[in-house]
């Protein structure tokens, strides 16, 4: 496959409901911990806003806390209420949309301190008002959308996996069971922004204690998982794995978000290593690659829909530019990622 066509793919816009993208390539969220007493300035606006100027389809914000006494653990996380947060975030909104990019919030909570299994039913529903008060105040703002962070041992996570969800109520019992605190935390969120405002939800399989770990084994398993997120109001699934290539099942070599997007119908981000070092970028100009992290087997996944978006973390964390660089061949020019980047908010 030749560079042009490789690029193309990339490149070809994108509509689904009220959100029309430029392009597939979405800037994966990413914590930063730059807004001192959780209000993002004007430093994260610039940060933002030079990804959106470099060619940017959709920018996801990295995580941004609801209003709960547990929702964060971590200094300089960005809050996502009380005025000057809010006032701080729309001004982030300004200056994308100045660009020409569209950017949507993630809206977090790290997770219980204890167990899930401690909050009573009144503390849930505190906490699904939490996440929908965030949800009004994005819409309010000028945002295009949120993303609800379902993955990775966070708060609605825990409520997912039985190891962490051992309640014998209506919030616990088997895996369907295991969704009703994120199928409610979407239908609250729904009806704070209406029908048109795109939700997009990420969810993951693996755990940062254990990358091998399958919330669903089966595809099977994976649709009863999906169907009541679905039903709930989702519109984009952000299927999180490390390596987007690696197959879900066995007998497939279609990815998370390759099922997903076959299970349920919803348009899918698939996100993992894309573009992570010097040497896979080098796929672009020379078409070599270990294994199936190549940059051709991405741009065939992305031709034949199985899914619709790609996420890129660290390689546009390091390089605001690497979007237009990609799409104007200058592969040369890309910036490797070091772990020294993250010291930095540029």
């Amino acid at each position: 496959m030749s560079n042009s066509q490789s690029v193309q793919a990339l490149f070809e816009p994108f509509v689904t409901g009220k959100m029309t993208l430029s392009n597939r390539i979405v800037m994966a969220p990413m914590t930063r911990q730059f807004s001192p007493d959780g209000v993002p300035g004007s430093d994260v606006a610039a940060y933002y806003r030079r990804r959106a100027e470099n060619g940017v389809g959709l920018i996801v914000t990295e995580g941004t806390v609801i209003n709960h006494p547990d929702a964060s653990n971590q200094g300089n996380v960005p809050h996502f209420y009380g005025e000057a947060a809010l006032n701080g975030w729309a001004n982030v909104v300004t200056e994308v949309h100045a660009a020409g990019g569209r950017i949507i919030p993630q809206i977090w909570h790290m997770g219980a301190r204890g167990h899930v299994g401690d909050y009573s039913e009144s503390e849930i529903a505190a906490l699904v008002q939490g996440f929908a008060q965030a949800a009004s105040e994005a819409k309010r703002l000028g945002f295009d959308g949120i993303e609800l962070h379902g993955a990775h041992g966070y708060l609605i996570d825990q409520f997912f996996w039985e190891k962490t969800n051992t309640r014998t109520d209506s919030y616990g019992g088997d895996m369907v069971a295991r969704t009703r605190f994120a199928v409610e935390v979407i239908e609250a969120c729904r009806r704070a922004v209406g029908p048109e405002f795109p939700i997009v939800f990420r969810f993951s399989q693996w755990k940062a204690s254990d990358y091998t770990a399958k919330l669903a084994e089966t595809p099977e398993l994976l649709k009863q998982f999906l169907a009541p997120l679905v039903d709930a109001g989702v519109d984009i699934f952000h299927c999180s794995t490390r390596r987007f290539w690696e197959p879900e099942f066995e007998g497939s070599d279609l990815n998370l978000a390759g099922w997903t997007k076959k299970l349920t119908g919803k348009p899918t981000i698939t996100v993992g290593s894309v573009g992570l070092d010097e040497d896979f970028m080098t796929l672009f100009t020379e078409g070599k690659g270990a294994n199936h992290s190549n940059i051709d087997g991405l741009i065939e996944r992305l031709e034949r829909q199985e899914f619709d978006l790609v996420a890129v973390g660290r390689a546009l964390l390091v390089d605001p530019a690497w979007a237009n660089k990609i799409r104007e061949g200058r592969t040369a020019e890309l910036v490797p990622f070091t772990s020294e980047a993250v010291k930095t908010l540029y």
